[in-house]
């Protein structure tokens, strides 16, 4: 297994989210990934700095728009008089507003659905830096070279949709990695299938949208129940996908208070789900803000219980990659990631028996 980290991702420093309208510390901050690479560096692996590949796996995802958004949002927005140190946008897009704006402070309304996702100085190299990783990672498994990688990538992006930003996320890193697999998959003879299971506790939207109408990518996802809690607007049950899609998209989500045993128990389901697709990889959305510890928490995953879910993923017996999403509390992270690897890398060693 391979370990990808790009240390571009700690200059992203978002200071506040709002929480019912009180500006507080944003959770997402670089100590998280730096607990993550100090849990990889106790286990005495190597963790890799991944090398560039350019605008086209981020473009191959994303809106050409938004891209540009992201690269020149903060010079703009700097230039403005009496600005914020981050991007934070006063006015968001609705559904009967259609026309795109040329001002930085119009556009940002326009590709920042929620005021959880700051943009900085080094918020873009930053998310560049993610998406190196992710498709450093998944080349290397959809290439055949490695069976499984981890790609710690910080700050998350499930949230992130074609065009917008939203919940701490710019780019989707799970879809990057996912889009960068299909043609080395389809080069090999292979059936250019992938799915993507994201266990976040929370539902990853920007995922779902990417892939909604397609059908070579099946996107399932295990999450809080969004009547209740974020992203509130997707993660329903019924979302199964549109047109060519109908059919690709499950959602499974779960009550706040989730017992570990009733969120395992939803695992199995959806790795039949996802072994019934046929899929020739995974991707994996792993979120460790299931932790019953979590401040963000909705459901009452334990460490030992993140060993099980990494013994049930690489049960699948699919060439992997991990995608690192969410998970806040920074005093749990690197014993939560030693755990999952745990389990991820003695499943793997017990199928290769």
């Amino acid at each position: 297994m391979r370990y990808v980290f790009a240390e571009a991702q700690l200059r992203h420093r978002p200071p506040t989210f709002l929480v019912r309208g009180q500006p507080k510390p944003s959770p997402e901050k670089a100590e998280r990934a730096e607990a993550l690479v100090g849990s990889l560096r106790a286990r005495g692996v190597t963790v890799e700095e991944p090398p560039s590949y350019g605008a086209g796996p981020r473009a191959a995802v994303h809106s050409a728009d938004y891209l540009r958004f992201l690269e020149t949002a903060h010079a703009r927005w700097s230039a403005l008089p009496d600005a914020s140190e981050v991007i934070v946008p006063n006015v968001h897009r609705n559904t009967d507003m259609a026309e795109y704006p040329t001002g930085i402070v119009g556009q940002a309304g326009w590709h920042m659905a929620d005021t959880a996702c700051p943009i900085g100085a080094g918020t873009w190299e930053a998310v560049c830096g993610g998406a190196d990783t992710a498709v450093h990672a998944a080349l290397m498994v959809a290439s055949g070279r490695e069976r499984a990688a981890y790609a710690l990538c910080r700050p998350p992006g499930h949230h992130a949709s074609r065009d917008m930003a939203g919940g701490f996320c710019y780019i989707n890193n799970a879809a990057v990695a996912a889009q960068a697999m299909l043609p080395v998959l389809a080069q090999q003879g292979r059936a250019p299938r992938v799915a993507i299971f994201d266990v976040d506790v929370h539902h990853g939207n920007g995922t779902q949208a990417i892939f909604y109408e397609r059908d070579d990518v099946l996107v399932v996802s295990i999450h809080g129940d969004p009547n209740n809690f974020y992203p509130w607007f997707a993660g329903y049950a019924h979302e199964r996908g549109k047109g060519r899609g109908l059919g690709s998209n499950l959602n499974i989500p779960l009550p706040m208070g989730t017992e570990e045993s009733t969120f395992l128990d939803a695992v199995d389901g959806a790795l039949t789900h996802i072994a019934a697709f046929g899929p020739e990889a995974l991707v994996l959305s792993l979120g460790f803000d299931t932790y019953v510890g979590d401040p963000l928490a909705f459901f009452k995953v334990t460490t030992p219980g993140f060993a099980a879910l990494g013994r049930k993923i690489a049960g699948a017996g699919l060439p992997t990659v991990v995608v690192q999403e969410g998970g806040y509390d920074c005093d749990a992270l690197a014993v939560n990631l030693a755990s999952f690897l745990d389990g991820f890398e003695g499943g793997l060693t017990e199928a290769a028996r």
